[in-house]
């Protein structure tokens, strides 16, 4: 399959996939990792009842997707 690659983000790469109309982002195993466990942190701090501690791991969480869906259009 070819893919036609529209920019190199490093640990997210932008990329379209043949017969597709939009891009995709390719993120690489290691990130995804890292991204699923910041998605699971907020749990613990609401389940001790500390909603500011899980709002800011929220947070921090939105800002890095936030940052991947930026890189996106920018492609």
């Amino acid at each position: 399959m070819e893919v036609e690659p529209l920019a190199d983000g490093g640990n997210d790469a932008v990329l379209r996939l043949p017969g597709r109309t939009h891009p995709g982002v390719l993120i690489q195993g290691d990130t995804l990792g890292i991204r699923r466990a910041d998605a699971a942190e907020p749990a613990a701090p609401c389940a001790a009842g500390d909603l500011e501690e899980a709002l800011h791991a929220a947070a921090l969480l939105r800002a890095d997707l936030d940052s991947t869906l930026q890189h996106h259009p920018e492609a």
